[in-house]
Parts: structure tokens; C-alpha cells; sequence
């Protein structure tokens, strides 16, 4: 059964390189909850799902791992919990807080915890923030090509982030 699942995960992975996209993401972020579910991605551990990703990177699609998602439910925005809102649908902004002391971020790989329950991950090497505030507004909001940006309320530097839960 992994071969199919395998072969849909890779053919909806290599879509935007057919169109002509500049961007390319994780199969989390590309797919809504339910088509991720529907090829049957969910069932698979995060190890499985990160070597997946590891390897369409590799292979051309520039994606990379993250880990797999949460059962759909739906978080304290009404927005489904499993999110990576995938596609053009879903909404196009998130309005939150940091919940507590925030600190900032020093490039790609740290992790913010909205109030609302998501997770991002700071994907941007190039920018920092260096803060020391509680419980700061926040807005990401989805970009022209798809991807996301996190701006904290007072301050005009942005991060490209990825939601990982």
C-alpha cells in the first residue's frame, strides 16, 4: 500500500515545478488536512513522513521535514488543528499572541507557541529579532507565492515560518 501512497505524495510534491511555481514546500504545507488524509500521509510516522520529505528535497522538490501533523481537530481559532492550511484555501491571516515572555527569534530553526495553540518554526536565517516582551501581538500572514510571514505588533521586521503544529 506504501508504493501508491508514495507515488501521490511525490506526484502532488513535483506540481508546482510542472507549473512553473518559484516556491516549494513540505507535502504538510502543499496539502490540505483532508487530501494529506485521504492519501493516507497521516498514517505515517513522523520518521517515515521526515524521510519522505527529506527525500523529495533531495530529489529536486526543495522541501523539508517537519513533523506530522495533529489529528484534525480544531484549535482555538476555529481553524482545523492539523492547519497547514495548504493550498490557496484556508484563511490568509492569523492575528494571536505570544503567550508569556517573548524573546524574539535568531534565525531559521526557532520555534513560536501562539496563544491559540500553533506552533511556527522560523524558516528565515537572514533575520533576527531580539525583544524582551510579554505576551506581544502577533500576525503571520500568507505571502504572494503561498508561504508565510510572522510580524510582531510595533516592529517591522519579518520572519518566513512554517506552522508545524
Amino acid at each position: 500500500m506504501r508504493p501508491p501512497v508514495l507515488a501521490l505524495a511525490l506526484a502532488v510534491a513535483l506540481l508546482p515545478f510542472a507549473a512553473g511555481a518559484q516556491q516549494v514546500s513540505t507535502l504538510e504545507e502543499r496539502m490540505s488536512a483532508a487530501d494529506f488524509k485521504r492519501a493516507g500521509l497521516d498514517k505515517l510516522s513522523e520518521e517515515e513522513l521526515a524521510a519522505l520529505n527529506a527525500w523529495l528535497q533531495r530529489h529536486g522538490s526543495g522541501a523539508t521535514a517537519v513533523s506530522s501533523p495533529p489529528a484534525a481537530t480544531e484549535d482555538r481559532t476555529g481553524f482545523p488543528a492539523s492547519g497547514f492550511f495548504g493550498g490557496t484555501s484556508g484563511p490568509d491571516r492569523v492575528e494571536s499572541r505570544v503567550a508569556g515572555r517573548f524573546t524574539g527569534w535568531n534565525g531559521a530553526g526557532d520555534l513560536i507557541t501562539l496563544a491559540n495553540g500553533q506552533v511556527w518554526r522560523v524558516t528565515d536565517s537572514s533575520t533576527r529579532l531580539r525583544v524582551d516582551l510579554t505576551d506581544p501581538r502577533v500576525t503571520i500572514e500568507r505571502n504572494a507565492l503561498g508561504g508565510w510571514q510572522l510580524r510582531v505588533e510595533g516592529y517591522n521586521t519579518r520572519a518566513r515560518v512554517v506552522r508545524v503544529q
